[in-house]
């Protein structure tokens, strides 16, 4: 289970991952847990995304309202 700043997070950088500071602690642990995953870009930064199992987690939250 997420903890409530972690859920945050997962929604963050759904709704804008390039805004996400990178160095959130949250971060480890969905990256841990494989809900994002890091891309790395053409220009040699890296950016955050929300994985396949990190969007079943968001819809199935969204269902329990």
């Amino acid at each position: 289970m997420l903890s409530p700043k972690e859920f945050a997070t997962l929604m963050l950088v759904n709704a804008a991952p390039d805004q996400i500071d990178m160095c959130r602690q949250e971060l480890d642990t969905l990256l841990e847990r494989q809900l994002v995953a890091l891309e790395e870009l053409a220009c040699g930064h890296q950016r955050l995304h929300v994985t396949g199992a990190g969007h079943s987690m968001l819809n199935a939250v969204a269902r329990k309202r």
